[in-house]
Parts: C-alpha cells; structure tokens; sequence
C-alpha cells in the first residue's frame, strides 16, 4: 500500500533539513580547521620551527680551562694538567652495572669510586657525561678505547686538573680546589650553569676559593643534533669557554720556602712584609700539608691524621690565628700615653716587681723588679709595672682606638680564609658582649698585652711596619690580575707625632742592639742591616699566688698546651725600614729564645735576597746559624713538629 502524498512530502523536508544542518556542521567545522592550519603555518610557523628545533638540538657547556697563579717573579704556583678520565652517559649505557662490571676488568676501580659513580648516575640527567674515573695512565685509556664495542656510553676523555707544583708552601695561602658538593650549593648564591657538572672543581679556601670567579673562567657551548632518543648525532656550533684570570701574589717563592723551613718542628706562623707598599713576601704557618691530597680526593687515614693533629696543620695560623701579643703590645700603650700628654720620653717609673692595684698584686716579669725605668729602658728590658701605670693614665678606650689605628682589632682586606679581627677591647665591649662593666685590673693586663686583647701574627707584622713608617701601611697579597695590578692601599700618614714615633723607634733599636736588650742575642751583626724590634711571651695559664711563692714552674716541666706562646716583631734597616717581620711559636716559651732568633733569619735571608753570610751573624750565634742553613737546605716539608721541642723559660711578660 502506498504512503499517502502529503507524509511523502513532510518526509522530504524533514530530510532536506537534516541534510542541511549537518552539511552546515560540516562547512564550519572544515571552515575552523583551514583557519586553524592558515594560523599554525602562517601565522605561528616560527613559533613552531623554534619548538622542533629545541627538541633536535641541544645544548651542552664547554668548562673553561680555571686561571693560573703566579708569585711575584712568575713562576707558576697553581697550574692544569692533563687529566685522562673514563666519562659515562647514562641514557646510551643501557645497562649501567652491566658496563661497570666490564669497565672494571679493565681499569681499576674501588668500591667506593663505583658507588660515587653509580650515585651521580642516578642524580643527574641520563643525558649529562658522568665522571667515572680520572687521573688515569695512558695504558688504562688505551684499554678503554680498544673495548669501546663492549662499552656503550663510556668514553675515554683528556680534561684538565688543578696541580700544586710548590704545594706544601703555599697550602694555607693559596688553599686547594675541589669537586662541587650539596653543602657548595647550599651556601653559594651563585647560578653559573657549570657548577651543576658533576666533579667540577671550585675553591674551597685561600686565595682559590676567596676569587673563584675571576679564576674559573665563563663557559663556552657547543649545539649538538640529536636524533629522537636524544643520541649524539652531530656537532653543529661551538663557541669556546673563556678561560680564568690568571692571578700573580706578592710572595716571594724562595723566601716562602725559607719560612716554612724555619719553622719546621714548631707549631708556629711568620709574617714578612713591606714596609713600603704593604706587599707580602711571605706568610707561613707550620706544620703544613700537601694540596695536593685534596684535589685528587683524601683519603680517610689523611684526613684523620691533618684533622687529628694537635698542631693543627690545616689551620692558617698567620691569618686565622689570633693570640694575646704579651710584650709586643707595649709599643701600643707607649704611644697612647705619648699622644695623650701623659708621659714625657725622660719621666721614670720604680719597678719593685709588682703594682698594686685595687688591693691585687700584678707582676711583673723580673720577680726583683727594674728600678726606676724610663721609656726606653722599660722597653729595651721590657718591664711590666711602667706600662701598668701608664694604662692607669690613660685609659682602655684611648688604648683600643691607638690598637686599631696601628692595625689591631681590624680584619685586614686580604684573600684568605677566615681571615681574623682580633680584638682591642674597650668598655663598651665588654658590655656589650659580656654584659660586666669594665674593671681597672682588665686595664692593667690589656697595657701588656694580655687579658681580652688578641692579634694574629699579620696584625703584628702591619702594626710593626705601621710604627717603623708612620704610614698605613695595608698588606696586599694579590700584586696583578691578568696582568693589570692591583692598586696599593693605604700609605697615608697616620698622624702620629714623629717625635713621639723617633723615641719608640729608638727604644725598638736598643731591645735588639744594645746590652740588656731582651733581644740582644739576636741581632744582626752587619752595619747596613739593623734590627728594631719587640720580644713578646703571652701566658696562657694563670700562675697562682702558691706558685709563686715556691717558684713559678719553668715552661720545659709543662705539658706542652700550657706553656707560654713565644713572640717577637722586628723591622729593618732600622734607619730605613725596608721589611717587617712577625713571628709567632705556640707554646714556645720566651719570645727571646724561641721566636727572635727565627724571625732575624727570617729577616736576612728577605734583606740577602738568599742566604746570608755568617758574618752578618753575632759571633757567638755563628755555629747555629750553619747548622740551621744545612737544615733549611734540606727542608722536609711534610715534616710534623715533634712533642720533645726543647723550650726554654720566658724572659718577659
């Protein structure tokens, strides 16, 4: 049966409609994506090329070869050798233990080297080159190279790594390098992509860590072409890595070597300085260590035996160390009272042995007392008892200020680690940071250099050249940087009055050159070399009324962490003052016996420009001076102090 005509037609249209809004559907969805092409091939084709590229090309950084450091002749003090290294990409290893097990039939490597290995395999990108293994002999490379096949990922490489040809000297000032570590990147503010690469090396004390920067140099990079695992296709650009500054100090190679030998068996820090332009010639710290052991990696038994020391190896005592100057701050308390009005040069003091002050008794050295002792005798004898009643004179405010304008108290701008403040104590201090008020006795035992007061032997050595000068003298260790020097700092006058200056000169002169002097067995025989000086001994335990009484125990019958630290600072020519020196012996007894005869052949070999001769010697010094310039000539210098050093009693406080 036939459908009626009119339900034919409603059909028909209904068809017709549907037709129509899908076809129109159809269009505009057609419509959108040719829009949608023209945007994304017209529109935003470079954006698009930009992300392709990104994902066919990468980036990889190019370190730089770290500056070199040079002493003030030129000659190389910290270089780059070449270091063949075993490197492995993870993502082309596969299977890593799988190539490490074969790796290790063919190099040897420890267990600690794999799981460091595996560890940095595991953090870092399986793209980034991983240090396996370095400072490896050619034979070992060779291998490696002949079993590339069995070897995916690994290859053999030549890099560069820091050396110490003269290490052992410059240990405490030039500091070493090392591999980056979590606790560098915690503390650094630094985004330099290259310390993200594993091992790379950066300064971790001295003059290495203190200009970093300008000695690690900027990276370079290379465009590589990848294919779609990320594998090494090709390489398409390269821009090359700038390489560090190369840094020149002030010191003087051969007299480095010199202090270092000096103080060879002692645990003691020496100072030479310029007078003149405040250049540092040498700062030595004994015993010292080999750098060395730590850019190639310490091992445990090493660094138990520096860290266990209880001579402190590690230490930089020149510039980290800080010790009551005893004797030596007696230049300081004299100027004060001098600058203040409250001593003229011929005014005596009667030294009977001690002072009363506030119902205590403070001693002086010589238990019978000096007599009565004006300026230059009480520092030629180094009498304690003037420099107590000057103190009470003046004041510990004015003391300080003097202190500090000498150059103690003040962190002086050189680049080393922790370098010291030291300390010139004042009343505001001591409230401030003990929260006591001052007292008078604090006063007396600061005018000799004992109690809170405290200076490192660079303190000493600028406040001696400060004193033989008039001048600011500041030091300055870094003489140029890529051949552009350094500008010399201070040398301004430092308004002291000149008369006042002359007498504490003169006074220095007599402690080294006149009979009676505190070093007088010391001095230096040849007319154009001059000592001017100051012995020092600072106590470093508290000598009891009991002991006093029944005789104070001599410094040999101690244990050696309870004996005196022995002190002295000189310059010269004494009429032209070229070179200041300061020397420090931790517990060494008396400045005049353990540490002013180190620092006069300190003091010649800096004047001769090498050895000197005998002559320039006292003669009845001669015989020791030969056997101590055979010593030195075959200096060990991984030497450590011995415990039986053989000490003798302080002649000063």
């Amino acid at each position: 049966m036939k459908r009626p005509t009119q339900k034919n037609a409603e059909l028909a249209r209904r068809v017709s409609r549907r037709a129509f809004v899908i076809g129109g559907l159809q269009l505009a969805v057609m419509g959108g994506l040719v829009v949608r092409m023209r945007t994304m091939q017209v529109e935003q084709a470079e954006d698009f090329r930009l992300l392709a590229e990104e994902n066919r090309i990468n980036i990889r950084l190019i370190p730089p070869s770290r500056g070199l450091v040079y002493d003030r002749e030129g000659l190389t003090l910290a270089q780059n050798e070449q270091n063949y290294r075993i490197v492995m990409v993870r993502e082309d290893a596969g299977d890593v233990d799988d190539v490490l097990n074969r790796l290790v039939k063919l190099v040897k490597l420890t267990p600690e080297n794999l799981d460091r290995a595996r560890e940095e395999l595991r953090k870092r990108s399986p793209f980034v080159p991983v240090t396996i293994a370095e400072r490896l002999a050619w034979d070992d490379i060779a291998r490696v190279s002949a079993n590339a096949p069995a070897l995916p990922g690994v290859t053999a490489e030549v890099g560069l790594s820091r050396s110490y040809p003269n290490g052992s000297y410059y240990a405490h000032v030039l500091g070493y390098v090392g591999p980056v570590s979590d606790f560098d990147l915690s503390r650094l503010d630094d985004q330099d992509p290259l310390l993200q690469i594993p091992r790379f090396q950066i300064g971790k004390t001295g003059v290495e860590a203190k200009l970093e920067k300008p000695l690690r140099g900027k990276a370079g990079t290379k465009q590589i072409e990848v294919n779609a695992v990320g594998r090494v296709m090709r390489e398409l650009s390269r821009e090359e890595s700038t390489t560090g500054a190369n840094i020149q100090l002030s010191i003087d190679t051969p007299l480095q070597a010199y202090v270092q030998a000096r103080l060879d068996g002692e645990s003691a820090s020496a100072v030479v300085i310029d007078c003149e332009n405040g250049d540092l010639h040498a700062i030595g710290s004994a015993p010292t260590f080999d750098p060395n052991l730590f850019v190639r990696g310490i091992s445990v038994p090493d660094w138990q035996a520096l860290n266990e020391n209880k001579f402190r190896p590690l230490a930089a005592k020149s510039v980290q160390g800080t010790y009551p100057p005893g004797s030596t701050f007696k230049m300081v308390t004299a100027l004060t009272a001098l600058e203040d009005g409250q001593v003229t040069f011929d005014e005596t003091v009667k030294c009977t042995g001690h002072k009363e002050v506030a119902d205590v008794r403070f001693h002086c050295w010589k238990r019978s007392g000096h007599g009565n002792v004006n300026l230059r005798k009480s520092l030629k004898e180094s009498c304690d008892v003037y420099y107590y009643d000057l103190a009470l004179r003046v004041g510990i405010d004015k003391i300080s200020e003097m202190a500090k304008r000498l150059g103690i108290g003040v962190r002086h701008d050189v680049p080393m680690s922790a370098v010291a403040r030291g300390l010139a104590p004042n009343k505001a201090w001591k409230q401030e940071v003990r929260g006591r008020d001052w007292r008078i006795g604090d006063t007396v035992n600061a005018s000799i250099g004992q109690g809170d007061v405290l200076a490192s032997p660079l303190q000493l050595a600028v406040m001696t050249a400060r004193i033989a000068t008039g001048k600011s003298v500041e030091p300055r260790l870094i003489k140029s940087v890529d051949g552009v020097p350094t500008p010399e700092r201070g040398g301004e006058d430092l308004g002291l009055n000149e008369n006042n200056l002359r007498e504490i000169r003169s006074a220095m002169f007599a402690v080294c050159n006149e009979r009676g002097g505190t070093a007088y067995a010391s001095r230096i025989n040849a007319r154009e070399f001059k000592l001017a000086g100051k012995t020092g001994t600072s106590q470093v335990r508290r000598i009891t009324a009991e002991e006093r009484a029944r005789g104070v125990t001599k410094n040999e019958d101690l244990p050696w962490e309870r004996r005196d630290h022995a002190l002295y600072v000189c310059y010269a020519p004494a009429d032209n003052p070229k070179y200041a020196v300061s020397v420090i012996v931790e517990h060494g007894g008396g400045g005049s016996k353990a540490a002013a005869p180190i620092a006069r052949d300190i003091m010649l070999q800096a004047l001769y420009g090498g050895t000197p001769p005998l002559e320039a010697y006292p003669s009845a010094a001669r015989s020791q001076a030969a056997r101590t310039q055979r010593q030195t000539a075959t200096f060990d210098p991984f030497r450590s102090p011995l415990d039986d050093t053989t000490e003798t009693e302080g002649d000063d406080a």
